[in-house]
């Protein structure tokens, strides 16, 4: 299954607790940080409830054996 980087560029600070709870529930901590997640209806729903927050970049899978 394909996978997504989804990286934290702007503080979630000052938006709603919902927001931040998603922010936090997708594994981000920190600003500029990055993690990387199926790419699954859930995960993009969550992604575009803070898509004002998030950078969203396509992961190649090339380095399986």
């Amino acid at each position: 299954m394909a996978k997504i980087r989804i990286t934290l560029v702007k503080s979630p600070i000052g938006y709603s607790q919902d927001q931040r709870d998603t922010v936090r529930s997708l594994g981000l901590r920190k600003m500029w940080r990055s993690v990387e997640r199926e790419d699954n209806p859930s995960v993009r729903g969550m992604v575009h409830k803070v898509r004002h927050l998030v950078r969203v970049e396509e992961v190649e899978e090339g380095g399986e054996q």
